[in-house]
């Protein structure tokens, strides 16, 4: 939305996709290689003279933040990497405004078992006089937490989102009743839409919702709902359905889409599934599986600059799926994402698949396409 209104902006998501340097993004495109590499260096130099000894995730925060200083970007936008208050991101101070979105069960052995204790840590964003937006589809006692938080720390305002309606959103809301958006994809739009518009009446008052909402109108995230083709890969014809739902929140999200959008009483839905070790099975899975569904477990490879991150092993997904009563084909692909792509092409024979369970998943299906060479027919 920002560059869309002509404001320099610079972003850093994490995990990273496919490279690590295009978790790194200036005015939409990812950061050269050379360019990424050159301010690590730089960074990895500050932490050796310092003796700081910076985790991982820290070199890489802080070469985002240096390749923002040197484009002169005039708005980072900045995704925390796991929770919030202890997370490197949160070493900024000053930052235009927060969002926290919908919460769920994730990292527990970090932040703690219940949803409460997570929001807490979530709340670890806020910060003196600066606006933080919640989404207010959120359970009634994470609002709780956060709204409590905000007033110890003195966040100000706290807006909640999509129920607080003004005139200002009026374009928002003229743009969400014309499009076919599911309703988390309304919520997340209303949360950017509100967070952009703070952010722009700081560095470029002038900006109008028009010139932000066409911004929502091109938008586009690899890895959440990507329609993919994979032809060159399996041979099918019928695109696949790409998705990093990786926890129960967004599992339930994805199974809804599908549910909806995707299966029919005659069309099963072959699933390829890994997980990470740590997440809890049943819970991630059971929102997508039924009983007549194919699925495919297989393990995702070795991620690049996160060597702490393993793969649940591909037997215990297929475990999981037949103590959930799944009567379909079960099939362990091992480590291979190849075979586990013609194996559910095989499968499905023309019905949906759906990928999830894991972005590290989807890095290596976008990686599996990008390096595919088609063989010579000569």
């Amino acid at each position: 939305m920002l560059h869309a209104a002509n404001i320099k902006t610079g972003r850093f998501t994490s995990p990273h996709l496919i490279d690590r340097w295009d978790s790194i993004t200036i005015e939409e495109k990812t950061i050269d290689a050379s360019k990424f590499y050159k301010a690590e260096d730089v960074v990895k130099l500050r932490d050796s003279i310092g003796n700081i000894r910076a985790s991982e995730f820290e070199i890489m925060t802080a070469t985002a933040f240096e390749l923002f200083t040197q484009e002169k970007v005039q708005v980072g936008v900045i995704e925390v990497g796991v929770g919030g208050r202890h997370d490197a991101t949160n070493i900024l101070q000053h930052p235009l405004v927060t969002v926290i979105t919908k919460i769920g069960k994730d990292h527990q052995s970090l932040l703690g078992t219940t949803i409460e204790e997570i929001a807490s840590h979530k709340a670890g964003i806020m910060k003196p006089g600066v606006a933080c937006i919640v989404d207010a589809t959120n359970q009634e006692s994470v609002l709780q937490v956060l709204e409590a938080a905000a007033q110890d720390v003195g966040a100000k305002p706290l807006h909640r989102l999509p129920s607080e309606i003004n005139q200002e959103s009026a374009n928002l809301q003229e743009y969400l009743v014309k499009s076919d958006l599911e309703s988390h994809q309304r919520v997340n739009i209303s949360l950017a839409y509100r967070a952009a518009m703070i952010a722009a009446q700081q560095t470029a008052p002038a900006v109008s919702s028009l010139a932000l909402l066409e911004g929502a109108r091109k938008s586009f995230w690899p890895g959440r709902l990507q329609t993919l083709d994979v032809r060159a890969l399996t041979g099918r014809r019928e695109p696949v359905i790409l998705d990093g739902a990786h926890n129960a929140q967004s599992a339930e999200v994805l199974g809804s889409y599908v549910n909806k959008r995707v299966r029919t009483e005659s069309r099963p839905v072959t699933w390829i599934i890994a997980a990470s070790v740590g997440k809890e099975l049943p819970e991630l899975v059971s929102s997508l599986f039924h009983s007549r569904d194919n699925i495919v477990a297989v393990e995702f490879g070795p991620v690049d600059g996160m060597p702490w991150v393993t793969p649940v092993n591909a037997e215990s997904i297929l475990e999981v799926a037949r103590s959930l009563g799944v009567k379909g084909s079960l099939d362990n692909a091992g480590k291979d994402v190849f075979r586990a792509l013609q194996l559910a092409a095989k499968s499905a024979a023309g019905d949906p698949i759906v990928i999830g369970g894991s972005l590290y998943l989807v890095s290596d299906v976008l990686r599996l396409l990008r390096d595919h060479v088609p063989h010579s027919s000569a």
